[in-house]
């Protein structure tokens, strides 16, 4: 066996109790292939079934791997990096757990890098997902691009190789709000895409409702973004310009002694209107100095439990 590039495999795993093996073996078929000393780092989020049962006889059974349990349910993000943090490999994959992520596209992706790449990203380009989730991936690729100002590839997600560099550099990331897709795209390096076959889930449902990934866009938003900030800024310019032109047109008509009656309708509605505005923008500002505020805490973003 050759041991000259050792290949580290990290995948979170949640609710697979059902396919945990097959992961384990399609990983082991694909990498027998490129005939590289490897190592699989499976990182629990704390799944309420018993995926870490299934986790601790694999890993009983096979040395390669490597069996990691988060202290409660942290989310998919920070189990990547607590996987990333175990990860000793000069190249590393990450790989969704429910086989969407086929194993066997591994080989594709390492060999493209070995043409000069530190980053190789999986392009779906057909997704085998439900309506809804493919749905939201693309609204999510255009509002975040729309508020960073940068383009955001909705068939690229988690699945990809990277050089060791790269991760050292992800890791060093201190944002308190973790989304690796785009801790990638921030750490740059050499990188590329390669079209790679996405296959339906294994088994279950996906673990993110629709609440949850509302929840995970906004806080990567306001992770990656202050444009709402600066959005808030000059829409109340504009508020301010037009309430000043409504005043002078307002003095030219009581100058003219054209106003016999105020309207109590449009005093009611600017009211009702302008104090929306000052309400959204103090919130707005507030969910920032939270963010800012959980960010100085420091605490850890995923505790481990135990590893085997």
């Amino acid at each position: 066996m050759n041991n000259s590039t050792k290949i580290s495999i990290v995948s979170p795993i949640y609710k697979a109790e059902n396919f945990v093996d097959k992961l384990v073996f399609e990983i082991e078929k694909a990498i027998d292939i490129l005939n590289v000393d490897y190592e699989i780092i499976l990182v629990d989020d704390r799944s309420k079934d018993n995926s870490w049962q299934k986790m601790r006889e694999l890993s009983a059974k096979n040395t390669k791997v490597k069996s990691v349990r988060l202290s409660r349910n942290f989310g998919q993000h920070p189990a990547i990096m607590a996987g990333l943090s175990q990860a000793k490999g000069e190249w590393i994959v990450v790989m969704d757990c429910d086989l969407q992520d086929q194993p066997k596209e591994i080989v594709k992706l390492y060999k493209k890098a070995q043409e000069g790449y530190e980053v190789v990203q999986a392009r779906r380009k057909t997704r085998e997902d439900k309506l809804l989730k493919k749905l939201s991936s693309k609204i999510f690729s255009k509002v975040y691009g729309y508020f960073t100002d940068t383009k955001y590839d909705n068939e690229i997600a988690n699945f990809g190789i990277y050089h060791k560099r790269v991760i050292d550099s992800i890791l060093k990331i201190d944002d308190y709000i973790k989304f690796f897709p785009l801790f990638v795209e921030f750490v740059g390096f050499k990188s590329t895409s390669i079209v790679v076959e996405h296959a339906p889930r294994e088994s279950g449902t996906s673990s993110y409702s629709l609440s949850k990934l509302v929840s995970l866009a906004f806080n990567t938003i306001i992770s990656f973004s202050n444009k709402p900030l600066k959005l808030f800024v000059k829409f109340g310019m504009i508020i301010s310009f037009i309430s000043f032109c409504v005043g002078i047109y307002y003095i030219y008509q009581a100058l003219h002694h054209e106003i016999e009656v105020l309207g109590f309708t449009s005093i009611i509605v600017s009211i009702w209107f302008l104090s929306g505005v000052i309400i959204t923008t103090i919130g707005v500002t507030g969910i920032y100095i939270g963010k800012i505020f959980d960010q100085t805490k420091n605490r850890p973003v995923y505790i481990i439990d135990e590893i085997i």
